[in-house]
């Protein structure tokens, strides 16, 4: 299955994709996608309806974030041999975890620089949806803990992460840093997330071209991993990382983003993003402030 999210903030509905790519109103069977329908029991429930009886979303419709009320997302950092490569970094012994703590934000929203903003920076990636809590998970067992997957644009801000001192949090966490769908694609649509192509595009530009066959540390492993440090619940997010060709690892000269640029990002079976970015203004402020 996929499932998404549709309509203005705070107004937002829960839909479904047909087999022809339609989306469709789910509303009449579920209140939201939220944690409570992230269970293998309740998203077996919505695979019983008929949805080709549901009525038909508008295609100008816009497309919310396909999880509501995420509690948190749980980053991997330096997870792609190639990234690594690019960054001069060494290949990690362990998993580099930090945390994102901004809301997600729709998948084709605007992405806001912040104010006085000059490196700021893309990465697309693969976000893993929990879907049964639990503590030390068996990795041999952790893809059961998995609702689904999503496309995932892990929005930074270079200046503020590495050059102001302290740790990440400062370049990753701007209101509407964290583009998340358009859908939540269901585990048992997804046979092996090793197996996945991800794209990432600047003004038409391709700049990443990438595969999680290059993952230093797979989904199942991700999972494991995480669940020795945080109590994993339904509706947490694991962003699993990105490949190589961010904006700062360009050469001879690092790229960032500016007002006007357009992203366009996307992973094979799992939809595409399109975010316009703009400049910080008033008006910019009120609407982060709405999310």
């Amino acid at each position: 299955m996929k499932l998404a999210r549709f309509g203005e903030v705070g107004s937002e509905k829960p839909g479904i994709v047909d087999d022809n790519g339609r989306l469709r109103d789910l509303s009449a069977y579920v209140d939201d996608i939220s944690s409570t329908w992230l269970s293998d029991e309740r998203l077996s429930l919505i695979r019983s309806i008929d949805v080709n009886s549901l009525p038909l979303v508008g295609s100008d419709m816009r497309l919310a974030t396909p999880v509501a009320n995420v509690r948190r997302i749980i980053c991997i950092g330096l997870n792609y041999r190639d990234h690594a490569a690019e960054t001069g970094l060494p290949i990690p012994a362990e998993p580099i975890v930090f945390l994102k703590t901004c809301h997600p934000s729709g998948p084709n929203d605007d992405v806001v620089l912040p104010r006085d903003s000059s490196k700021t920076d893309w990465e697309v990636e693969l976000a893993v949806v929990i879907g049964k809590g639990g503590t030390y998970v068996n990795q041999q067992n952790a893809l059961s803990y998995v609702a689904g997957y999503c496309l995932f644009n892990d929005v930074s801000e270079r200046e503020y992460q590495l050059e102001r001192g302290g740790q990440w949090a400062k370049g990753k966490n701007f209101p509407g840093f964290a583009p998340m769908g358009p859908w939540l694609v269901t585990r048992d649509e997804v046979k092996d997330p090793s197996a996945l192509r991800l794209w990432l595009d600047v003004n038409g530009k391709r700049y990443q071209n990438g595969t999680t066959a290059n993952l230093i540390f797979g989904v199942p492993e991700l999972v494991s991993y995480v669940s020795e440090f945080f109590a994993l619940e339904p509706g947490d997010v694991i962003a699993t990382g990105t490949p190589a060709g961010v904006g700062l690892g360009q050469k001879p000269d690092p790229v960032f983003l500016k007002a006007g640029d357009t992203v366009e990002l996307g992973i094979d079976g799992f939809g595409t993003q399109t975010q316009r970015v703009v400049a910080w203004s008033d008006e910019t402020s009120f609407r982060l402030a709405k999310k």
